[in-house]
């Protein structure tokens, strides 16, 4: 895939489709472009579909610079405006999400619609921050592979772990997650101590979908809630018996809002 020179980095993306308008996707902490496959699927028949890795993570330029949500918001306003891909429809999960909120806020041109995934606009609770402070530490003395079982009980909701449907998937994702570089920490860092975003909440004017899963215990329904409350043209849609992932447990629920909320643009 290839790699494009962006706000002083360079960043892997892939294009699949040529419809007449745009999708970028963005993905969550430690996951990769790799997680829309299912989405692509679906929506590349109608759509140009762009995704890509954020800077420190995936096959995009190795960095401990530049990992906080505003950098990467600025990121991916230019990622869009090199390849002519404004407005876009931009869907942003957990992370991606996070950075996704701001884009539309400061950035408003290039976006025709906003998803977010499983995502927030509040900062992390101490509890939580120290939570994943003291599993980064012990990821830098140890690796990840210790801390796999419970990052994949944070990714994915208890019922998809039950479900033998699920299971490749996620077998998938406990070997992707056992191979990655210690250096996604920067990222994990970053993402903890990212700021509350709730103030620009109200700067967001285009229409935006906001999908959770009912089981999602890293950013529950509330979150949602409370974006779809306070973004002027929300639309929420929470999926039953799914956690954090919503987009790989239940695809096709979530794609078939993708394309309704897409289409009414």
């Amino acid at each position: 895939m290839p790699l494009i020179d962006v706000n002083g980095t360079q960043l892997n993306y892939r294009i699949d489709g040529d419809g007449p308008e745009t999708v970028v996707m963005a993905h969550g902490l430690l996951m990769d472009l790799s997680m829309y496959d299912a989405q692509v699927a679906a929506l590349s028949a109608h759509y140009r579909v762009i995704r890509y890795d954020h800077r420190g993570q995936g096959d995009s330029q190795a960095t401990r610079e530049g990992l906080d949500m505003d950098t990467l918001c600025e990121d991916a306003a230019a990622l869009i405006t090199a390849l002519d891909a404004g407005p876009c429809h931009f869907v942003g999960m957990s992370m991606g999400g996070f950075m996704a909120l701001r884009l539309a806020a400061r950035h408003p041109d290039l976006l025709r619609s906003l998803t977010l995934l499983d995502s927030s606009a509040w900062t992390e609770p101490s509890r939580v921050r120290l939570r994943f402070h003291a599993m980064r530490l012990g990821a830098w003395i140890f690796g990840l592979k210790p801390f796999i079982p419970a990052m994949l009980k944070l990714m994915f909701g208890a019922s998809s772990l039950r479900d033998p449907a699920l299971a490749g998937m996620i077998d998938h994702w406990r070997a992707r997650l056992a191979t990655r570089p210690k250096r996604v920490l920067h990222a994990v860092k970053a993402v903890v101590q990212r700021s509350d975003a709730s103030a620009e909440l109200a700067n967001i004017r285009c229409p935006t979908l906001i999908v959770v899963g009912a089981e999602d215990v890293l950013t529950s329904p509330k979150h949602a809630e409370f974006m779809a409350k306070t973004i002027a043209n929300a639309t929420l849609v929470q999926i039953p018996a799914v956690g954090h992932s919503a987009n790989m447990e239940a695809p096709e629920a979530v794609n078939a809002a993708l394309l309704a909320h897409f289409a009414a643009q």
